[in-house]
This record gives C-alpha cells, sequence and structure tokens, in this order.
C-alpha cells in the first residue's frame, strides 16, 4: 500500500521529536556529573562532525549565506547559543515533561512577536488561542506556587531566546541554504562553549557518560535530519502539528528514566498550550505565511 506524502511527513515530523526528546534526556542524564559548559562542547564537537558530513553531502557547502541575511543568521546563531543554555539549565532542576511542556508555548509567542515586529496581523480566533495558550504557560510554572523555581524563569527565557531566532529564521532569504545556516549554527555553539569550558575544571570522562555523550549526538542527529526530511515531503499545515508528539515523548521519558510524572495542573495546562499552539500552527499555514519549520532543522 502507498504512502501518502502527508502521511510520510507526519511519521517524520514525530521521528525528530522524538530524536530530539531523547537527546534532552541523555543530556539531562549526564547533568551534575559533568559541567554543563563541558558537556555542551563535547556534545558540540560529536554534532559538528555529523553535520558536516550531512552538510557536505547535500552540497551545502557549495551555496554561500546571501549577504543580506549575513546579521540575521549572526542574530539566529547569538540566539540559539543563549537557549542552548537556559533550556539546559532549567532541564537539569525541572521535569522533562515540565520544561518541554513550556517550550511548546514557542508558536503562541513566536505569533505575537511577528505581529509586534513584522506587522503579520491575526484575527480575533488566533487571538483567543494565544490568550488562552498563555494561561495554559501559568498553570505550568504557576508563579508564587510551592513547586515554582527560578528554573521556570528560565525556561522561560530559553522560548523568549528560541522566538528571536525563528523571527530571524523568518526573514532569511531562500537563496541562503538552511543546511549551511544549521552548520554554522553547530559550529558557533561548539566553538563558545568550548571556550566557556575553560573557565571550569573539566570532570572526568567516565565509560557511562561517554556513552551517553555518544548517543545524545546521534539523536540529536538524527533530529536534524529527519527535519530536513520532514521539509521535503507533506503539507506543513498537517505536518506542522505533530511536532506536539515531543510533549508525549517527554511525559514517557520522563517517567521512564527519571521515575518524573507531572501534577494534574500541569497536565491539564500542557493540553492547553498544546491545543492552543496546534491551532495557532493551522491558521499560520491555512494564512500562507512561512514559517521557520520550511528552513531547516532546529537545534536544541
Amino acid at each position: 500500500m502507498a504512502v501518502s506524502d502527508n502521511l510520510k511527513g507526519a511519521l517524520l515530523m514525530m521521528a525528530s521529536m522524538a530524536a530530539f526528546t531523547i537527546n534532552d534526556m541523555f543530556m539531562k542524564m549526564m547533568t551534575g556529573q559533568v559541567p554543563l559548559v563541558q558537556l555542551i562542547f563535547l556534545r558540540g564537537a560529536l554534532t559538528t562532525i555529523a553535520v558536516t558530513l550531512l552538510a557536505w553531502r547535500l552540497g551545502a557547502f557549495r551555496g554561500r549565506i546571501a549577504g543580506r541575511d549575513r546579521l540575521l543568521v549572526a542574530m539566529r546563531t547569538g540566539a540559539e547559543i543563549c537557549a542552548t543554555f537556559f533550556f539546559l539549565t532549567a532541564l537539569s532542576h525541572m521535569p522533562l515533561a515540565n520544561i518541554t511542556a513550556i517550550l511548546q508555548a514557542l508558536p503562541l509567542v513566536l505569533a505575537v512577536a511577528a505581529a509586534l515586529i513584522f506587522g503579520e496581523g491575526f484575527g480575533w480566533k488566533r487571538l483567543v488561542a494565544i490568550v488562552i495558550g498563555f494561561l495554559g504557560v501559568l498553570l505550568i510554572v504557576r508563579p508564587g506556587a510551592e513547586g515554582f523555581t527560578v528554573y521556570s524563569i528560565y525556561g522561560l527565557i530559553a522560548v523568549c531566546f528560541v522566538t528571536i531566532r525563528d523571527l530571524s529564521t523568518r526573514r532569511l532569504s531562500r537563496e541562503t541554504s538552511s543546511m549551511l545556516v544549521t552548520w554554522v549554527t553547530t559550529v558557533a555553539i561548539t566553538l563558545v562553549y568550548g571556550v566557556a569550558s575553560t573557565s571550569v575544571d573539566w570532570a572526568p570522562i567516565t565509560g557511562r557518560e561517554a556513552t551517553l555523550l555518544v548517543l545524545t549526538s546521534g539523536s540529536i542527529f538524527c533530529g536534524y535530519l529527519f527535519s530536513i526530511m520532514v521539509m521535503r515531503v507533506g503539507e506543513i499545515s498537517f505536518t506542522a502539528p505533530f511536532r506536539y508528539t515531543g510533549l508525549i515523548w517527554a511525559l514517557v521519558l520522563g517517567w521512564f528514566a527519571f521515575g518524573e510524572w507531572p501534577t494534574s495542573l500541569t497536565l491539564l495546562g500542557a493540553a492547553i498550550v498544546s491545543g492552543s499552539g496546534i491551532f495557532t500552527i493551522y491558521r499560520e499555514a491555512r494564512g500562507g505565511r512561512r514559517t521557520p519549520m520550511q528552513y531547516g532543522p532546529r537545534i536544541r
């Protein structure tokens, strides 16, 4: 039986989200044992090798970054460097499902930022969905509640930096290769955290950490690869909502690996944010707006 392009795209999107969430699980397993900047550098070094080979295989190095896009790529890279720090710091101190649920607010924040900065309007239906989605975020972080910590703020800051990254991506011209931008970002993260790691005492890498580093690099590379493949098949309005399967993976892996299970309020907030985000993505796709997903894979 022939498989439709939309079904292929949905399966690839789910595989991408699974790979990125598995990467998060492996990184969380190593936090507390190895300094964070050391972890990011070592993972980046391994990932850079794989991404370089992929970029070469896809012919990305035959292209170039258009002159008008260089500042945007620099902004995107800087935002990714900051987002990586805040996300992984929050991840090391929060349940996997909680930080993943906070990140699901990204389409909502992106829609508001695009309206404020680029004048991309939206109707009352999307506005209502965004407001409801932000109420869901409040249920997840619950400011003032006993479970609220500074790391919930770190998660929200990560969302802000990812928004800057995606807004920069949205303005890139089609002439600039998404794979080349991914390679530049990966190399920059590795170099920045390589320098930052010289300021801390390196922890010895045991066989366990070495294995986890290889696994996390492999899983993030698979996430990149599936993200590229999903751009080549299916309709964006159909495949994009399947990015929310990452939250299901986070629930399962968080329970399996760490014995974590969110509270009922957190689960309710996650469901509200996911539903609002799916509606926002759907309306944006119907409106013919380009999304960052059309430009290439995301770094985690």
